[in-house]
């Protein structure tokens, strides 16, 4: 049996901490030998999460570098914003392959991040060095980097949603508005006022609303990037009363009216034919987020509003999974050179 690398959870009390975990424990390659936190140091694992204690009850440690460094080969960090980015540099420089579930390392420009997230920063050099972790569209950059920052959740069904669209400049980009709505886990697990049950059950309602989210310009940076000019989004995120799940649904105005689904729809599959975690949904179908929960798929769906000449596409992800801790798992096959799927959970339970 060929011996499996090392790897190390930073922030593994979390929501984003606990799915690693489970990806982690049935990863053929993987073995994981460290998890750390600061509130939640000296509690063992299974404390937390009692339903793993049969499988998995290492100690949560304090946050170490050397002893990181010593015992692993890669390392994910799964911390709130702005602090990846005070370990990242020193776990580089020790050898340590680092995945950043944070917003850390997802800006091209860092001034931009700084803007948003209020961070002054001192890695600008190694940040410079960060590929974006989306691997549909940026897998041989992913391939060839030891520093991932892995796509924010409603980052990645948004841009695996439109990036169709504006690579191909299929739509005329001013008009693009994207309209998603996320599970109570997006907010994390720390307790939240809006997120208690008698705040959020039976409602339903948007926020960050006009351009204050802090995933809009992350987005832009993209959307920029592949339209090959700078682009503004209309984004509105909404919480909706499940546990996970997201579905991010894009409008836009077709360049060409003239174009129908079944063009969309060819467009599509061609332009995914080599991801095999997005599935392109036959022409009248649209995605559910109960079909992706607990998988690392995303479903796409497509139609043209020919009144209006607009394209409309669904996309339906695990907000967790896809959107956080599974991509950052599939990011780490790409650099390893692993099949791209080792690991990860395709099908969903249903209903």
């Amino acid at each position: 049996m060929t011996e499996r690398m090392r790897v190390g959870i930073v922030g593994a009390s979390g929501y984003g901490g606990v799915q690693l975990v489970r990806l982690l424990l049935d990863h053929p390659n993987l073995e994981i030998v460290y998890v750390g936190g600061k509130s939640s140091a000296g509690q063992s694992f299974s404390e937390l999460y009692p339903h793993l204690d049969q499988q998995f009850d290492l100690m949560i440690e304090p946050i170490d570098l050397d002893v990181i460094a010593d015992r692993c080969e890669a390392v994910f960090l799964a911390l709130p914003n702005g602090l990846a980015c005070d370990l990242a540099p020193a776990l580089i420089a020790k050898g340590c392959k680092v995945l950043d579930l944070s917003a850390d390392y997802r800006f091209q420009n860092l001034d931009t991040y700084t803007a948003w997230y209020k961070k002054d920063r001192e890695d600008r050099d190694l940040a410079e060095t960060a590929v974006y972790g989306l691997p549909e569209l940026y897998r041989s950059s992913i391939q060839e980097s030891n520093l991932i920052g892995c796509a924010g959740c409603y980052c990645t069904a948004s841009l695996l949603a439109i990036a169709p669209l504006l690579k191909q400049g299929l739509i005329l980009p001013e008009t693009a508005i994207i309209d998603a709505k996320s599970g109570a886990s997006g907010g994390g697990r720390q307790a939240k006022v809006g997120m208690l049950l008698a705040e959020a059950g039976n409602s339903f309602g948007a926020y960050g609303v006009a351009g204050a989210h802090r995933h809009t310009p992350e987005i832009e940076e993209v959307c920029s990037e592949l339209a090959g000019h700078p682009m503004r989004i209309q984004f509105t995120p909404h919480l909706i009363p499940m546990v996970r799940g997201i579905l991010a649904t894009v409008y836009a105005t077709l360049r060409d009216p003239g174009l129908v689904r079944e063009d969309l729809l060819t467009i599509y599959k061609a332009f995914y034919r080599s991801s095999p975690f997005v599935k392109i949904l036959p022409a009248g179908v649209y995605p559910q987020t109960k079909w992706a929960a607990g998988t690392n798929v995303c479903y796409i769906g497509v139609a043209v509003d020919n009144r209006t000449d607009r394209v409309i596409v669904l996309s339906a992800i695990d907000n967790l999974i896809k959107g956080q801790s599974g991509q950052a798992v599939q990011c780490l096959n790409i650099m390893m050179g692993w099949p791209e799927t080792l690991g990860l959970p395709t099908l969903a339970f249903y209903p």
